[in-house]
C-alpha cells in the first residue's frame, strides 16, 4: 500500500524544534502499517529535517548555536543578499542537514532508536508554517 499527505506545521521561531509528535498525529494511518518505509520531503529551502536527540533541550540549543557559526549572519562574501541577513545562511543550513528523511515502519510505528526525534530546523527570523510531504510504502497489518 501506498499513502501520501501534505502536512502543514505550524509555524515555529528560529532555532531546532522537534516535531515528531505533531508528524505522528498527522499520520493515524501508520498505525497500520505492519513494514514499511516513510519518507519525509521538507519542501523549503531555509529550513531543514534531521534526525537527533529527544529528551535534553540542551542539544537543540546547541545546534542552532553550531550552525550559527558555521554559516554565520553578514558574512561579506555572500552574493546573496536580497531577502535579508538570515536568508543566505538559512540555505546552507538547509543544504548542509537536507530536507528529507526515510524512516523503517515496524509494527505501525516509526523505528526510531530510544532517544531519536525528528527536528525541523528553521533558519529564518520570520518563517511562516512549513510543508511536510509523507509518503508511506508498506505492507498492511491486516495483509
Amino acid at each position: 500500500m501506498w499513502l501520501q499527505k501534505r502536512l502543514t506545521l505550524t509555524p515555529k521561531p528560529r532555532g531546532f524544534h522537534l516535531i515528531t509528535v505533531e508528524v505522528l498525529r498527522a499520520l493515524p494511518e501508520l498505525a497500520g502499517i505492519r513494514v514499511g518505509l516513510a519518507h519525509f520531503l521538507l519542501q523549503h529551502t531555509s529550513a531543514s529535517l534531521s534526525l537527533n536527540e529527544n529528551a535534553d533541550p540542551s542539544v537543540r540549543r546547541d545546534m542552532e548555536s553550531h550552525f550559527n557559526r558555521l554559516a554565520p549572519e553578514g558574512a561579506d562574501y555572500y552574493e546573496h543578499l536580497d531577502e535579508g541577513a538570515d536568508d543566505m545562511p538559512a540555505h546552507i543550513k538547509s543544504g548542509l542537514l537536507g530536507v528529507e528523511l526515510t524512516i523503517p515502519i515496524a509494527g505501525g510505528h516509526l523505528a526510531l532508536g530510544t532517544w531519536q526525534g525528528l527536528y525541523l530546523g528553521e533558519h529564518r527570523d520570520r518563517a511562516g508554517a512549513r510543508t511536510l510531504i509523507v509518503t508511506l510504502q508498506g505492507e498492511a497489518s491486516n495483509a
